[in-house]
């Protein structure tokens, strides 16, 4: 166990690919790309070997990740978060981030069946017992890109049952380029966690229903219902047990609107008008390897790129980065969304990094954004 421990330390504590066009929402990252960039990165990934484990948070995904911390980091460990959800759309579009469609997993996989190209393999783990045997049977009928090479229904058990040697084995001897896990949400994500450095396939992501999508056990809600954002009203009609998980997300949905959507946008509004002439960074370096980036201006939209680039160098660094934001005038959901990237590394790696001198409204901002208040030093500490 304790090689298996050191293994997953390492895939947790892999450096985040801070260009990426992230944006922190409630605590969780999404990447503001489409559905058609989304599947060509994926298609990518898998024919080069390039190891991509994304994760397709919807509302249920925000509600859960408030209180169940190993849930959340789960997410921010994946390359790429699409939003899978409506609701998460319009939340984006609230606080300005540049997201402008659901990227659902029932439609990337749909997209790359029909896209063109290298032929992709698959592999199904999870789903109802006999499931992921139609859901494969179903798929290669189809002739088209996705060609399941293995399926594996593996019941309902921990998350130790379900990582045999046997499991894991048979998984990796497939030959399988894109491994898809449907175990429900929080235990999907444990699995992955637990499993991920040890397994072959290069794309791995939870996708939920999907297995009961491709198997035709479920039916997708006509498009104006998704558009809409009543697709949970269809799950329901097919799916009756349904409605206490949807209770239970619109109540959370609720209580996140007024705790935490509402200060966001209160805030969000004191910002406005405050940025003015970009986002300048002066680096100053420190006795051990530390460094102090100053900001000045406004870090917002590209005018992060500079940032990004001076915190990528400093990843491998031993030493701390002390972000003086005392002149910071205003932020966003990108720097949000780079801060809570850095925070998750930081947690399994020697990387650590801190913030001092925020103005009151920008510190009230990143911690309703699910920064921790941790991160957060006194003012005159500006040297680490």
């Amino acid at each position: 166990m304790g090689a298996l421990q050191a293994r997953r330390r390492v895939v947790q504590s892999k450096k985040p690919e801070l260009s990426r066009p992230v944006h922190g929402l409630l605590g969780l990252p999404f990447d503001a790309v489409s559905l058609v960039a989304a599947r060509d990165h994926i298609a990518r990934a898998a024919q080069n070997g390039q190891a991509c484990s994304f994760a397709t948070p919807n509302l249920n995904f925000l509600v859960a990740a408030q209180h169940d911390a190993a849930f959340r980091d789960a997410v921010l460990h994946s390359d790429l978060s699409l939003p899978d959800g409506m609701p998460i759309v319009w939340i984006a579009r609230l606080l300005g981030a540049p997201i402008r469609e659901r990227v659902a997993g029932s439609d990337l996989v749909e997209a790359l069946q029909n896209s063109q190209g290298a032929p992709l393999s698959v592999y199904f783990f999870g789903g109802p017992q006999g499931v992921a045997q139609q859901a494969a049977e179903r798929l290669n009928a189809q002739g088209k890109r996705l060609h399941c090479v293995g399926y594996e229904s593996p019941g309902f058990g921990s998350i130790a049952d379900m990582s045999t040697p046997e499991s894991i084995g048979r998984i990796n001897r497939s030959g399988a380029q894109f491994l898809i896990v449907s175990l429900g949400a929080a235990k999907g994500h444990a699995w992955i966690e637990h499993n991920l450095a040890q397994l072959a396939p290069t794309v791995v992501s939870h996708l939920g229903a999907v297995v009961n999508f491709v198997a035709g056990k479920l039916q997708r809600a006509p498009a104006w219902m998704q558009t809409f954002g009543l697709e949970w009203l269809w799950r329901i009609h097919q799916e009756p047990a349904l409605w206490q998980r949807y209770a239970k997300d619109f109540a959370g949905l609720a209580r996140l609107s007024l705790t935490r959507l509402l200060p966001l946008l209160l805030y969000r509004l004191c910002m406005t008008g405050t940025a003015g002439g970009g986002l300048q960074v002066r680096r100053t370096e420190m006795p051990g390897g530390a460094c102090v980036l100053s900001l000045q201006g406004a870090a917002v939209g590209d005018a992060l790129d500079a940032l990004k680039a001076e915190l990528a160098q400093r990843l491998a660094s031993p030493g701390a980065v002390t972000l003086d934001c005392q002149g910071l005038q205003a932020v966003d959901t990108g720097f949000a969304g780079l801060l809570l990237l850095l925070a998750a590394y930081s947690r399994n790696s020697a990387f650590r990094f801190h913030l001092v001198g925020a103005h009151w409204s920008i510190k009230k901002y990143l911690i309703a954004q699910g920064i921790s208040g941790q991160l957060f030093a006194p003012a005159a500490q500006v040297s680490p």
